[in-house]
Protein backbone atom coordinates (compact mmCIF):
# COMPACT_ATOMS: atom_id res chain seq x y z
CA UNK A 1 0.00 0.00 0.00
CA UNK A 2 1.64 3.46 -0.98
CA UNK A 3 2.15 6.10 1.82
CA UNK A 4 0.10 8.88 2.56
CA UNK A 5 0.38 12.54 3.58
CA UNK A 6 -2.19 15.10 4.29
CA UNK A 7 -0.76 18.51 4.91
CA UNK A 8 -2.99 20.98 6.45
CA UNK A 9 -2.03 24.87 5.28
CA UNK A 10 -3.51 27.45 6.26
CA UNK A 11 -3.71 30.22 9.03
CA UNK A 12 -3.47 29.68 13.16
CA UNK A 13 -7.30 27.94 13.01
CA UNK A 14 -5.21 25.11 11.35
CA UNK A 15 -2.78 25.47 14.01
CA UNK A 16 -5.85 24.78 16.79
CA UNK A 17 -4.71 28.16 18.05
CA UNK A 18 -7.43 29.10 21.45
CA UNK A 19 -8.06 24.95 21.67
CA UNK A 20 -7.20 23.73 25.21
CA UNK A 21 -6.85 20.80 24.32
CA UNK A 22 -4.08 21.30 21.54
CA UNK A 23 -6.35 19.70 18.96
CA UNK A 24 -7.89 22.33 16.69
CA UNK A 25 -10.09 20.76 13.98
CA UNK A 26 -7.06 19.01 12.49
CA UNK A 27 -5.94 16.78 15.34
CA UNK A 28 -9.80 16.04 15.76
CA UNK A 29 -10.50 14.94 11.80
CA UNK A 30 -7.20 12.86 12.06
CA UNK A 31 -8.33 11.25 15.48
CA UNK A 32 -11.69 10.28 13.51
CA UNK A 33 -10.11 9.08 10.47
CA UNK A 34 -9.57 5.25 10.37
CA UNK A 35 -8.16 2.83 7.43
CA UNK A 36 -5.51 4.76 6.23
CA UNK A 37 -2.07 5.18 7.35
CA UNK A 38 -0.87 8.62 6.53
CA UNK A 39 1.35 11.13 8.21
CA UNK A 40 -0.37 14.61 8.78
CA UNK A 41 1.51 17.40 9.37
CA UNK A 42 0.25 21.15 10.10
CA UNK A 43 1.69 24.16 8.55
CA UNK A 44 0.24 27.01 9.82
CA UNK A 45 0.87 31.03 9.78
CA UNK A 46 -1.30 32.97 11.83
CA UNK A 47 -2.63 35.61 9.75
CA UNK A 48 -2.10 34.77 6.87
CA UNK A 49 -3.64 35.98 3.45
CA UNK A 50 -4.58 33.15 0.56
CA UNK A 51 -2.05 35.21 -1.61
CA UNK A 52 0.80 34.66 1.15
CA UNK A 53 -0.50 31.24 1.46
CA UNK A 54 -0.26 30.91 -2.60
CA UNK A 55 3.58 31.84 -2.00
CA UNK A 56 4.77 29.80 0.50
CA UNK A 57 2.77 26.99 0.56
CA UNK A 58 5.05 24.83 -2.41
CA UNK A 59 8.26 24.74 -0.98
CA UNK A 60 7.06 24.35 2.05
CA UNK A 61 4.70 21.09 1.27
CA UNK A 62 7.42 19.33 -1.29
CA UNK A 63 10.26 18.96 1.67
CA UNK A 64 7.39 17.43 3.58
CA UNK A 65 6.36 14.69 0.40
CA UNK A 66 6.70 11.47 -0.28
CA UNK A 67 7.63 9.90 -3.53
CA UNK A 68 6.05 7.42 -4.29
CA UNK A 69 3.36 8.02 -2.59
CA UNK A 70 -0.27 10.22 -2.39
CA UNK A 71 0.23 13.70 -1.05
CA UNK A 72 -2.76 15.31 0.02
CA UNK A 73 -3.72 19.59 0.11
CA UNK A 74 -6.12 20.24 3.09
CA UNK A 75 -6.35 23.96 2.76
CA UNK A 76 -7.93 25.77 5.26
CA UNK A 77 -8.98 29.38 4.88
CA UNK A 78 -9.70 32.09 7.68
CA UNK A 79 -10.66 35.00 7.45
CA UNK A 80 -7.49 37.19 6.86
CA UNK A 81 -8.09 38.39 3.70
CA UNK A 82 -11.28 40.20 5.18
CA UNK A 83 -9.49 41.68 7.74
CA UNK A 84 -6.60 42.73 5.44
CA UNK A 85 -9.03 44.11 2.97
CA UNK A 86 -8.58 41.94 0.13
CA UNK A 87 -10.82 41.32 -2.75
CA UNK A 88 -13.48 38.32 -3.02
CA UNK A 89 -11.50 38.23 -6.49
CA UNK A 90 -7.93 38.19 -5.27
CA UNK A 91 -8.96 35.88 -3.08
CA UNK A 92 -10.41 33.80 -5.47
CA UNK A 93 -7.53 34.09 -7.67
CA UNK A 94 -5.05 32.97 -5.21
CA UNK A 95 -6.80 29.70 -4.24
CA UNK A 96 -7.28 29.47 -7.87
CA UNK A 97 -3.16 29.39 -8.15
CA UNK A 98 -2.76 27.17 -5.35
CA UNK A 99 -5.16 24.42 -6.76
CA UNK A 100 -3.57 25.08 -10.06
CA UNK A 101 -0.34 24.38 -9.12
CA UNK A 102 -1.37 21.23 -6.45
CA UNK A 103 -2.89 19.41 -9.80
CA UNK A 104 -0.01 20.39 -11.89
CA UNK A 105 1.89 18.14 -9.15
CA UNK A 106 -1.17 15.39 -8.90
CA UNK A 107 -1.93 16.58 -5.16
CA UNK A 108 -5.37 15.93 -4.60
CA UNK A 109 -7.54 18.44 -2.69
CA UNK A 110 -9.87 19.67 -0.13
CA UNK A 111 -10.82 23.59 0.75
CA UNK A 112 -12.21 24.20 4.17
CA UNK A 113 -13.96 28.17 4.18
CA UNK A 114 -13.70 30.63 6.69
CA UNK A 115 -15.85 30.18 9.84
CA UNK A 116 -17.61 33.44 10.86
CA UNK A 117 -15.55 35.41 13.53
CA UNK A 118 -16.37 38.15 14.96
CA UNK A 119 -13.93 40.46 14.07
CA UNK A 120 -14.45 39.83 10.62
CA UNK A 121 -17.08 41.65 8.96
CA UNK A 122 -19.87 38.86 8.03
CA UNK A 123 -20.99 40.08 5.02
CA UNK A 124 -17.33 40.30 3.31
CA UNK A 125 -16.68 36.65 5.13
CA UNK A 126 -19.68 35.12 3.17
CA UNK A 127 -18.17 36.91 0.18
CA UNK A 128 -14.74 35.06 0.47
CA UNK A 129 -16.95 31.79 1.21
CA UNK A 130 -18.57 31.93 -1.84
CA UNK A 131 -16.02 33.07 -3.64
CA UNK A 132 -13.97 30.07 -2.47
CA UNK A 133 -16.43 27.61 -3.38
CA UNK A 134 -17.04 29.01 -6.85
CA UNK A 135 -13.62 28.28 -7.02
CA UNK A 136 -13.27 24.81 -5.77
CA UNK A 137 -17.13 23.88 -7.79
CA UNK A 138 -15.07 24.60 -11.28
CA UNK A 139 -11.79 22.50 -10.31
CA UNK A 140 -14.13 19.53 -8.69
CA UNK A 141 -12.35 20.10 -5.27
CA UNK A 142 -14.17 19.03 -2.18
CA UNK A 143 -15.18 22.28 -0.58
CA UNK A 144 -16.26 22.40 3.35
CA UNK A 145 -18.63 25.31 3.84
CA UNK A 146 -18.47 26.70 7.40
CA UNK A 147 -19.20 29.80 7.49
CA UNK A 148 -23.22 29.99 6.74
CA UNK A 149 -23.56 26.43 8.69
CA UNK A 150 -22.20 28.87 11.73
CA UNK A 151 -23.27 31.92 11.33
CA UNK A 152 -26.24 31.49 13.93
CA UNK A 153 -25.18 28.70 15.83
CA UNK A 154 -25.18 28.95 19.17
CA UNK A 155 -22.38 27.13 20.26
CA UNK A 156 -20.71 28.33 17.89
CA UNK A 157 -21.36 31.58 18.94
CA UNK A 158 -20.66 31.59 22.47
CA UNK A 159 -17.92 29.79 22.16
CA UNK A 160 -16.00 32.19 20.28
CA UNK A 161 -17.23 35.13 22.15
CA UNK A 162 -15.61 33.84 24.81
CA UNK A 163 -12.47 34.59 22.96
CA UNK A 164 -12.94 38.07 22.00
CA UNK A 165 -14.85 37.28 18.71
CA UNK A 166 -11.03 35.99 17.28
CA UNK A 167 -11.06 32.22 17.73
CA UNK A 168 -13.04 29.60 18.95
CA UNK A 169 -12.01 26.81 21.69
CA UNK A 170 -12.77 23.16 22.20
CA UNK A 171 -16.75 23.28 21.31
CA UNK A 172 -16.03 25.72 18.25
CA UNK A 173 -13.13 23.40 17.09
CA UNK A 174 -15.49 20.32 17.50
CA UNK A 175 -17.83 21.99 15.39
CA UNK A 176 -15.29 22.78 12.62
CA UNK A 177 -14.07 19.13 12.84
CA UNK A 178 -17.86 17.77 12.67
CA UNK A 179 -18.64 19.97 9.86
CA UNK A 180 -14.96 18.66 7.48
CA UNK A 181 -16.00 15.00 8.47
CA UNK A 182 -19.46 15.23 7.09
CA UNK A 183 -18.97 17.02 4.35
CA UNK A 184 -16.83 14.99 2.11
CA UNK A 185 -13.65 14.12 4.12
CA UNK A 186 -14.10 10.02 3.83
CA UNK A 187 -15.27 10.30 0.51
CA UNK A 188 -12.35 12.61 -0.62
CA UNK A 189 -9.80 9.77 1.21
CA UNK A 190 -11.88 6.75 0.00
CA UNK A 191 -12.29 5.32 3.42
CA UNK A 192 -15.00 4.21 5.17
CA UNK A 193 -16.68 6.42 8.05
CA UNK A 194 -16.49 4.81 11.27
CA UNK A 195 -19.88 3.51 12.86
CA UNK A 196 -19.54 4.91 16.43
Amino acid sequence: MEETRIHFVGDELVAGYGDARALGWTGRVMARTRGLDAIATTLAVPGETTAQLAERWGPEVARRSVHPGANRLVIGVGVADVLAGVSAARSRLALANILDKAASEHRSCLVVGPPPLWHADPDATAALSHALGEVCSRRGIPFVETFESLRNHEQWASDVQRHDGRYPGQAGYGLLAWLVLHRGWYEWLGVGQPTH
